[in-house]
């Protein structure tokens, strides 16, 4: 691989990048966690760090998607699902690091996402569900394959983190230019939030059984 590859990844593409090696790292944990072989591990990470991108591209109809159009993405996530397979029995909680790494790359693909259908000229409502996707739908598909409860199921403060991170961005580009400023509040809100809701162990309130009424 040249030099002249390197020089052509811009910012955004770099921030991109980087988004989905998180989330990768995170498949391959949760392999790790199962005792999967190296294989489970490029499976789960690949599944993990481009399954978001890959279903809002879908439903934004763009072609050919991005991981095909570039498949430098593909080998980001085969680098970290390595990297974890020869280093996950060095660290102390594995499990505790998948929640944190987790919580980082939903926070950068919750505006990553609500950027690029921006860039369609999505309706900004659209923009801000497909930041959401983007964010979440990489770690359902890693929890559902990788045998883990989901993070919906627990009631965890999920996707309400992203979904709060996609509209804090989507807003401030309806009144700002400066990109910097808006992906780097919407980065924090959903980082914060996710965070404090890690720490304190917050959760959205369930459903509660009520007696149910009879209908004459």
């Amino acid at each position: 691989m040249s030099w002249e590859f390197f020089e052509q990844i811009s910012l955004a593409s770099l921030i991109d990048h980087f988004a989905v090696a998180v989330f990768a790292f995170t498949g391959a944990l949760v392999a790790s966690r199962k005792q999967m072989d190296i294989f489970g591990f490029i499976l789960l990470g690949t599944v993990t760090g481009v399954g978001g991108g890959t279903v809002r591209d879908v439903l934004l109809g763009k072609t050919p998607l991005s991981w095909v159009q570039e498949p430098s993405y593909i080998v980001v996530c085969i680098m970290a699902a390595c990297i974890t397979f020869f280093t996950a029995h060095l660290l102390s909680s594995r499990y505790r690091l998948l929640l944190w790494l987790d919580a980082l790359g939903v926070s950068l693909f919750c505006v990553l996402g609500a950027e690029q259908a921006m860039a369609v000229n999505a309706h900004p409502l659209v923009a801000v569900i497909m930041g959401m996707i983007t964010a979440t739908f990489g770690g359902i598909i890693r929890d559902v394959l990788g045998g883990e409860v989901s993070l919906l199921l627990k009631r965890e403060i999920y996707v309400t983190a992203a979904l709060t991170g996609a509209i804090v961005f989507v807003g401030l580009s309806a009144i700002s230019d400066d990109r910097l400023l808006n992906v780097g509040a919407g980065f924090i809100c959903c980082f914060v939030f996710r965070g404090l809701a890690l720490h304190f162990g917050w959760s959205v309130p369930g459903y509660k059984a009520r007696p149910g009424r009879d209908i004459y």
